[in-house]
């Protein structure tokens, strides 16, 4: 009985997640993301991550309103681009491509993947709350270089370097260790 009953948890588990997934971008407005994977040291510095948006619909007007957007923390994200460069609307079938945000990410930051999500929202000219795009992205923080290479280079100084010896010379009175010159 436990054997049939695990298989239909399964079963329901499997299907829950194909219903649930596939709604980034239902909205009547697309919005793809140039680069949405990008990787930095964790050094620190600043990512522009670049979208293109589409007005899918064929006879209304979309208004890109506000956004909405979640990232984990150090890490944070300046919707600042959405706001002065992307145009307040879209006419039916209109494309805009540009700079939508850009992520800080703070000297020291662990290394790890940082997800998150931007959403543009909009539609009516006066609704801010309908969601009428979104994407995902992941952020990758990586060793700082410099500390890697150090690192590598002390591990190859004190793992595959053999011992020196000093070469023994044999002289008229017998053995004796050499003195390099």
């Amino acid at each position: 009985m436990k054997r049939s009953s695990g298989k239909l948890l399964w079963s329901l588990m499997i299907a829950g997640l194909l219903f649930a997934g596939g709604t980034a971008n239902a909205g009547p407005v697309s919005l793809t993301l140039a680069s949405p994977f990008q990787t930095i040291s964790s050094s620190g510095g600043l990512l522009t991550f670049d979208a293109t948006v589409n007005n899918t619909d064929p006879t209304d007007v979309e208004y890109l309103n506000g956004d909405s957007t979640t990232l984990a923390g150090p890490l944070t994200l300046d919707d600042t681009p959405f706001f002065t460069d992307f145009p307040l609307f879209l006419n039916p079938g209109d494309t805009f491509t540009g700079e939508l945000f850009t992520v800080s990410v703070p000297s020291g930051t662990g290394s790890g993947l940082y997800a998150g999500s931007f959403e543009i929202l909009g539609g009516a000219p006066t609704d801010f709350t309908d969601v009428v795009a979104s994407a995902d992205f992941d952020v990758v923080v990586t060793p700082e270089p410099a500390s890697f290479v150090l690192l590598l280079t002390g591990l190859a100084a004190v793992l595959g370097v053999p011992f020196r010896r000093r070469p023994i010379r044999r002289t008229r009175r017998g053995l004796s260790a050499a003195h390099p010159n």
